[in-house]
């Protein structure tokens, strides 16, 4: 077993799911929020782990060779992300919405679930370093060494989405201050809304 593969998919995965972007920004969010922790975390590394395995398979030879994919996903993220920023919008704007106490209305596991897996699934970055890069990567390597290489980028993803949503609550002290939530939701809406217009300008 060479090691070496697995600290290089390590690495390379750790580079590219460590950027800021709207996935990391919506499980940090919840971390702050200490609310389905477990499962945003669970389901974006998840996500991640299936779309690795689906590029090192040889599925980013393809989603890159399809014009119709590329824009379909495209149109999908932005539409989303757009939804997503203008809801963080809203929320930095309206002081009932940013009360940390006992009488704030938790967030629904099931929505949660499914905005973490749109996350994971409606965002073209991911499939461009998921399934793209760190498929053509691993692809230069042999069957054993692929499988090393996947397994590494996997871990890193593992790592840092139950690192970041269980370390964000660390921070929580910070944010019973009602100020600290609304830049807070304005940085998470920025983000969203500059990810999308990229995705569009690109």
């Amino acid at each position: 077993m060479d090691l070496a593969l697995l600290f290089k998919g390590l690495g390379f995965g750790a580079g590219l799911i460590v950027a800021i972007g709207s996935q990391n920004a919506f499980a940090l969010r919840q971390g702050l929020r200490r609310e389905h922790t477990f499962w945003v975390a669970l389901i974006s590394s998840l996500g991640d782990v299936l779309l690795i395995l689906l590029g090192t398979l040889g599925l980013g030879t393809l989603f890159s060779s399809s014009p119709l994919l590329i824009r379909l996903a495209t149109w999908g993220g932005a539409l989303f992300l757009f939804w997503y920023g203008f809801r963080s919008f809203r929320s930095a704007i309206k002081p009932q919405s940013l009360e940390l106490g006992e009488e704030r209305k938790p967030s629904n596991l099931r929505a949660v679930m499914w905005a973490t897996l749109a996350f994971s699934l409606l965002n073209p970055h991911v499939y461009l370093d998921t399934v793209v890069l760190i498929g053509s990567v691993a692809a230069q390597e042999s069957l054993e060494g692929r499988a090393l290489f996947a397994l590494g980028a996997s871990i890193a993803s593992i790592l840092w989405f139950f690192g970041l949503a269980y370390g964000a609550g660390r921070l929580a002290p910070l944010f019973r201050n009602p100020r600290a939530w609304q830049i807070l939701d304005a940085l998470v809406g920025v983000t969203m809304w500059g990810i999308a217009l990229s995705l569009l300008l690109h």
